[in-house]
């Protein structure tokens, strides 16, 4: 259904706000049985770290959620349903001047508005690529870098970011670009960011998420209002990705202080209405909420062993 703004008004349609994904997935896991509710990471104030030397001179590096493919790890391709098997769960890195096939298959992204069919919507590395050819930025560091989505804030905290801080610093990074995926994601990688920033690291967050990411307090963010999956652009549209990018640099560039938030101008379509499918439990039948249970049920014993054996 086309929703159009009120033609006394010229406001904007009641759909055209982004979405409250701390909310939704607060009354989703409240629908599917879930009693206790869970307790999203808030600050109030955020560190923060000016660039030391210009953008042209600087190391960038990239902060991943996305997941290495792994073909023994079940289906990962576009569009496959949630997939615990194929998360990760410590950090790790890849070399940037190779090509990487980085899927998120395990994460809880918009399945119903876009498909995963495009990495370059959640892992600008060719972008940045691009970028230190055009001598934009400096270089692209070494390594990439992958965060694990943990539900414990803790485990970021203490063990996740402190790992990714000093795979930065020995490759000498200037700052760091952070894309997450999921919900859980972006408060992922806002910890991740608060750690880096208060370690002398610049950084900027690129997501979808908004509401989480301002209540985690990063140093800076850009926001753009697309389904969660791509967060460094469209599907299939490398200017949207390159724009994309571009615009997150500026923010790293010219940011005033912390907490700064810039809403890209892009927008996903002209008819806002997409936004209230996400985990929207008025649009779910008892069967189907019940079949989600279930379903979650078993990926979630599936994550367990595998993060038990991993540790």
């Amino acid at each position: 259904m086309t929703t159009v703004s009120d033609d006394r008004t010229g406001f904007a349609p009641d759909d055209d706000a982004p979405i409250p994904y701390m909310a939704r997935t607060r009354e989703y896991y409240a629908a599917i049985g879930y009693t206790t509710p869970y307790r999203w990471a808030h600050y109030v104030g955020a560190p923060f770290q000016p660039l030391r030397k210009p953008l042209a001179q600087s190391r960038i590096t990239v902060i991943t959620t996305a997941a290495p493919f792994d073909p023994a790890k079940g289906d990962q391709g576009p569009g496959a349903k949630y997939n615990s098997g194929a998360k990760f769960y410590s950090v790790y890195d890849g070399d940037t001047s190779r090509t990487h096939d980085l899927r998120i298959s395990h994460i809880a992204y918009d399945r119903v508005h876009t498909s995963a069919e495009d990495s370059g919507s959640w892992f600008p590395l060719p972008q940045l690529l691009r970028l230190a050819s055009e001598k934009r930025i400096g270089e692209v560091a070494p390594r990439f870098f992958g965060a694990p989505t943990n539900r414990s804030q803790r485990a970021t905290i203490e063990t996740d970011a402190p790992e990714i801080l000093v795979r930065c610093q020995a490759d000498r990074v200037d700052a760091a670009v952070l894309v997450p995926n999921c919900p859980v994601c972006h408060q992922t990688v806002s910890l991740v960011a608060r750690h880096l920033e208060a370690n002398g690291i610049p950084t900027v967050v690129m997501g979808c998420a908004k509401d989480i990411v301002e209540h985690a307090a990063v140093p800076r963010f850009l926001f753009s209002d697309f389904p969660l999956g791509n967060s460094a652009g469209k599907p299939h549209d490398v200017a949207s990705q390159a724009f994309t990018l571009e615009l997150a640099l500026r923010v790293l560039e010219t940011a005033p202080s912390a907490q700064t938030t810039v809403q890209s101008p892009l927008r996903w379509s002209a008819d806002p209405s997409w936004k209230r499918d996400y985990n929207n439990v008025a649009a779910l039948s008892a069967e189907e909420l019940a079949r989600r249970r279930r379903e979650f049920d078993a990926q979630k014993q599936i994550a367990r062993t595998l993060r038990d054996t991993a540790a």
